[in-house]
């Protein structure tokens, strides 16, 4: 099976080999011959693209890859200083935990177990420093918490990188921080303090949920909707509102209104049009059972784009080792 490596939770993962070329042609060749990706649309943390002539396993294989089976960086440890805040300390670590880091796990490994100190190849480390005062220079008749203190509310914009070893070499200022600023950590008054370092590891979904560099990754099949007959006047109005915006279009061909499938993706199958007496035996619905509409939506440490090529490398990682196992056997 090859040798082991220990996660953080005490998981375990097989070292995996990429599918050759040859064997991915023969597959598509032979099996699929019609399968194909299509990008619809992709932007800073999302991406949609059609996945069409693919059995359903292998479609929700890939779903639960990009889930729980694509590494991430994420805060493992928390060493507290100082905490007065009304959070406790161990609540305080769970909240941190889930903050997304902007950090290529491709760059970092695996921290092994039972190692206390990380490295610079396996760790990132932030400090958080926050003490909160008052503000001198608030009006007297000020209620406003905004106004009368200073750092009264701890954000993760107050989160610093503290490099390890030639970390500061090797990434730009800016590379290695949380992907949002202005998530709230907790709230203080005057008096109060935060004083932590943060250790943050390599790890996969299948871990922690931490770990999941996405945000949500799904898939539907393609509905095909059907119109049995024309459908004109009134009724391609009423047709038209018991579908989602977009999908049935109405017409004027020689002064009549007529419907027609416009864009049948567009449809959520409310089924609304089975509630009207009339329409319901004009209409099939029914959906593409080889063509799934994936949405992934990225969590802000990699771009959907890198993290469905990376779910795609496990996948076929995981091919090439079931390959391997049978041919073990039938050796033996």
């Amino acid at each position: 099976m090859g040798t082991p490596i220990s996660h953080v939770l005490n998981e375990w993962k097989v070292k995996t080999r990429s599918l050759s070329q040859k064997l991915m042609k023969d597959w598509r060749r032979k099996k699929h011959p019609n399968f194909r990706v299509d990008v619809v649309h992709m932007d800073e943390n999302s991406l949609e693209f059609d996945m069409v002539g693919i059995d359903a396993a292998i479609a929700n294989a890939f779903r639960r890859i990009l889930l729980a089976e694509v590494p991430t960086m994420a805060v493992e440890k928390v060493l507290v200083y100082n905490n007065t805040s009304i959070v406790q300390d161990e609540i305080l670590a769970h909240r941190l935990g889930l903050i997304p880091i902007h950090a290529d796990p491709r760059l970092f490994e695996y921290r092994n177990l039972g190692d206390e100190e990380g490295t610079e190849i396996d760790t990132l480390q932030f400090r958080l420093q926050v003490r909160c005062t008052r503000n001198p220079s608030a009006a007297k008749d000020s209620s406003d918490p905004n106004e009368l203190y200073v750092n009264h509310k701890v954000y993760t914009r107050h989160m610093t990188w503290v490099p390890l070893g030639n970390q500061a070499d090797l990434f730009p200022e800016g590379t290695i921080r949380p992907v949002h600023d202005d998530i709230l950590i907790a709230q203080l008054r005057p008096g109060q303090e935060i004083d932590l370092l943060m250790q943050c590891v390599k790890g996969i979904g299948k871990d922690h949920a931490k770990f999941s560099p996405v945000a949500t990754a799904s898939y539907r099949l393609l509905p095909d909707i059907t119109l049995l007959e024309p459908v004109e006047g009134d009724a391609a109005e009423e047709l038209s509102r018991c579908f989602s915006p977009g999908v049935i279009e109405v017409q004027e061909i020689q002064g009549k209104k007529v419907a027609r499938v416009a864009n049948p993706r567009l449809d959520t199958f409310s089924r609304e049009v089975f509630r009207n007496d009339m329409l319901k035996k004009v209409v099939r619905l029914a959906r593409v059972r080889d063509h799934y509409i994936f949405s992934v939506e990225s969590t802000g440490v990699l771009p959907p784009d890198v993290l469905v090529s990376e779910a795609i490398k496990v996948l076929m990682g995981k091919c090439r080792r079931f390959l391997d196992e049978l041919d073990a056997v039938q050796m033996d």
